[in-house]
Order: C-alpha cells, then sequence, then structure tokens
C-alpha cells in the first residue's frame, strides 16, 4: 500500500493524494457511495462507472447474511459477484449488529445476534469479521468494534474502548492469516473514543501498536449536534500521523466534504444522497429541494441549471414530480443519480481546490451559497 499526499492547505488540515489499492488508485479527498447489499440504491454500476466513482462501500454484516460469503466467494469475489473494478471497501458490521440491542448480547469474546431478516443466530468475533471480509475480497478490511452510544458517560465510553481495542489485537492475528495467503488487502481499524478527548488519545496511542494501513474514525454522526462532530474529530486527526489516510465513517452531506476535509479527513461514505432521493429530494448547491411540493407541478426548468448531468439536461421538475406522486420507479434512479453527480463534483472540487492552493477560498465560497431552501417547510401535497 501507498499513499501519497500531493497538495495541503496552509491554514487547514487539508491535503489531496493518492491511495493505491488493488484495484486501483483512488484520489483523495474521496466520497465513498455506499453499495450496503453489493449495490448502490437505484444505480447500476454502468452508472457508477459514468460518475467516475473509483471507491465504494459494502456492508459485510448484509453481504454474510444474504446472499452469504460462501456464494461470493465461488463468484470470484465481491468484485466480480457485482461487475464492479473499482475500490471496495467494507465495514465491519459492528454498528447494525450493536445497533439492534433487542436481537443481539455481547461478550467480550463477540457479539451474538440474531438475524433481522429470518431470526436465525449467528455469532461475529473479531476473528470472524476479518475471515468474512476475506472472503468477500474486499480491498480495504476495517475491524468489529463497540460505537457507545452518543450521551453516554466517560466510564461507558471507555468500556466500549477497551473492547474494541482488544478486537483489534485479535485482528491482527486472523488478518496475518490472510496475508500469509496471499491477500493484499488494506487494513483499517477502527477508532472509538466517544466524544472523550483522553479516550481518543488512547486509541490513536493503541493504533500505532498495529499493522494499520489507514484508519476508521467511528462513533461520529451518531445523534450529536455537528458542533461537537468538529470538535471531536478536529481533536481525532490531530493525533493521528500525517503519512496514513484517514476514513470518516457515516459522514456526507455536501457540506459536510468541505468541513471534514477541512479537518484531515481523506475519505467519506454516507447513504444521504440515495436515501433522501427516494424520499423525493433533490440535493442543490444552494441546499435541498422537495420534489413533491406543490410549486412544481407546472415548473418545467431542471432540477438544477447549472448542472451538467443528464437529469437536469432532460428532465423537468414537474415530470420528476409527477413520477415520484405516481409511485414510479424511474424517479429512484433519475433523483439518486443527480445526486450522486453533485456530491461527485463536489468532491472533485475540493480535490481541484487543494492542487490549485484557494482551498479556504472555495470552502467559504461553497458553504455561503449553500443554504436550507425555504420550501423545504411547504408542505407537500395531502394525495401524496
Amino acid at each position: 500500500m501507498s499513499f501519497r499526499i500531493q497538495a495541503k492547505d496552509s491554514s487547514t488540515r487539508a491535503r489531496a493524494g493518492v491511495l493505491c489499492t488493488p484495484h486501483g488508485d483512488v484520489e483523495t479527498p474521496v466520497f465513498m457511495p455506499v453499495a450496503t447489499q453489493g449495490t448502490v440504491k437505484a444505480i447500476s454500476q454502468e452508472e457508477l462507472g459514468s460518475l467516475g466513482v473509483r471507491a465504494i462501500l459494502a456492508n459485510s454484516y448484509h453481504l454474510y447474511l444474504r446472499p452469504g460469503t460462501e456464494v461470493v466467494k465461488k463468484a470470484g469475489g465481491l468484485h466480480r459477484f457485482m461487475g464492479y473494478d473499482g475500490m471496495i471497501l467494507t465495514d465491519s458490521g459492528g454498528f447494525q449488529v450493536l445497533s439492534q440491542s433487542d436481537l443481539r448480547e455481547i461478550d467480550d469474546e463477540g457479539v451474538t445476534f440474531r438475524s433481522h431478516w429470518d431470526g436465525s443466530e449467528h455469532r461475529l468475533t473479531a476473528e470472524k469479521v476479518i475471515e468474512v471480509q476475506r472472503d468477500l475480497g474486499s480491498d480495504c478490511w476495517t475491524t468489529l468494534d463497540e460505537c457507545a452510544p452518543y450521551g453516554c458517560d466517560e466510564a461507558h465510553a471507555s468500556a466500549a474502548l477497551r473492547r474494541t481495542m482488544a478486537w483489534s489485537d485479535r485482528s491482527v492475528i486472523a488478518l496475518k492469516k490472510a496475508r500469509d495467503a496471499g491477500s493484499r488487502s488494506l487494513f483499517f481499524p477502527i477508532l472509538q473514543g466517544s466524544f472523550f478527548p483522553s479516550l481518543r488519545k488512547q486509541a490513536a496511542e493503541h493504533l500505532q501498536t498495529l499493522p494499520w494501513d489507514g484508519v476508521s474514525i467511528g462513533g461520529l454522526s451518531v445523534g450529536e449536534p455537528k458542533d461537537q462532530t468538529w470538535s471531536i474529530l478536529e481533536t481525532a486527526t490531530s493525533l493521528l500521523p500525517e503519512d496514513k489516510p484517514r476514513y470518516l465513517m457515516g459522514v456526507g452531506t455536501p457540506p459536510d466534504l468541505w468541513d471534514a476535509v477541512s479537518r484531515g479527513v481523506d475519505m467519506m461514505d454516507c447513504v444521504w444522497p440515495t436515501r433522501v432521493a427516494r424520499n423525493g429530494q433533490a440535493m442543490l448547491r444552494t441546499g435541498k429541494l422537495n420534489i413533491v411540493n406543490s410549486s412544481h407541478r407546472q415548473d418545467f426548468s431542471p432540477l438544477d441549471a447549472e448542472c451538467s448531468c443528464f437529469v437536469c439536461r432532460r428532465y423537468s421538475r414537474a415530470y420528476l414530480g409527477h413520477l415520484f406522486r405516481t409511485k414510479e420507479l424511474l424517479v429512484y434512479q433519475l433523483l439518486s443519480y443527480h445526486n450522486l453527480h453533485l456530491m461527485m463534483g463536489v468532491a472533485a472540487e475540493i480535490r481541484q481546490a487543494l492542487r490549485e492552493n484557494c482551498f479556504t477560498q472555495r470552502r467559504d465560497a461553497f458553504l455561503a451559497g449553500y443554504k436550507k431552501n425555504t420550501e423545504n417547510t411547504e408542505r407537500s401535497d395531502p394525495e401524496h
């Protein structure tokens, strides 16, 4: 693995670089669309290619349950199973398991849980999580972790961190076996510590004892106010060496990209662009647009007149609103594509700004122009 930093901003921690992976180079900062079950919802792999997507995230927990790692392994790995040739990062599934408190039991050895699909019982350990990702054949592997809930006390967060660090240590044993067998996948242990700087420091120090290629910063975007997100992220990145990539888990609106990169983040993922698309929301550089609001019924302008995506070149707000009201499946594809086009464009703009040494000016201009559209407070049509 190599991670090369190519440009830095002089007044923030922002940097641009290139991450080399088994499935190609990825320019950073990068936004990774989420392919939870081996697909970015409503988007084909051909469309990912047209969007310039070279890195995605898939979920080990969901793929372990369906179709099962044996099926994916028999297909030749997740890349062949999906028909996708870019980088795939897999998260451990720990967050999904641990968030289902009524379906799981946790102990120092791992987590016993019942499938939310069929109720079948399963056991995840630190070693098992690495083995699952090995069988999936993804490019970047994460570790089993315990994500402490927002608002917990320091004792709770400290216990969760101790367990996470112990699981990371045990992951290394399974990692070594996989690498001895020829795996070239990268190791991105998860950094926890909740919102306590002393715990984040402890986690960062422990990280240095592991054979890590990059770090996954977890425990954020769990219900906390944004100012707390950025404060503890600032602390976390200040504790990490410069020469390794930093992946911020589960964060990713257009302003988030600029704010996170300002604090030294290189990689981000989020379901938000496609999730809000399925709820009839289009993302614009000036904020958000609710396509089902009555003001668009006879609005034959594009979602965004300045957007170059095929959706904005061809389809009107009126037509998209009609599709959404009538529950035509095409609308989910069109809105998802547009939203991802914006996210990929913002990430590209950030990289360009860093290389042209004008990051802070471009960031401030973007954030000043981005606002919540007043139409979001309007009432949608009663029939919808």
